[in-house]
């Protein structure tokens, strides 16, 4: 990977090696996948690649993005909107904590429709 020389006291990398870990570290920082990484590390390096390629990486990332910003978004909704029903006070009930509670079991519905199973945490 990187043609480093090893001093007792430090490393020394070729120009070479700088800027590929440039890449890789820019790469990062816009949230590419390490996969995703791998791939325009080699796109970089062949000269006879096609754009196209570089582009469908990169778009394919966005859409990515956009799909986690969206669950980003609706978790943010979700707890401010349970924050909301908290009243933040000295009592014990709290509605976040029992969101959370039935979270990985779906609340089961009585005859009339109404969530059974939420009632004060004894």
């Amino acid at each position: 990977m990187c043609s480093v020389l090893f001093r007792p006291d430090y490393r020394v990398y070729t120009d070479q090696d700088v800027h590929m870990l440039r890449f890789v570290r820019r790469s990062r920082d816009l949230g590419f996948p390490v996969e995703a990484i791998g791939e325009l590390l080699g796109l970089w390096r062949d000269r006879s690649r096609h754009s196209a390629d570089v582009k469908r990486l990169a778009l394919a990332h966005v859409a990515d993005l956009r799909q986690k910003i969206g669950q980003l978004e609706e978790m943010a909704r979700t707890l401010e909107s349970l924050a909301s029903c908290c009243q933040g006070d000295d009592r014990p009930n709290c509605p976040i904590l029992a969101d959370l509670e039935g979270a990985a079991v779906p609340p089961q519905r009585g005859r009339r429709g109404a969530v059974e199973g939420f009632g004060p945490v004894r």
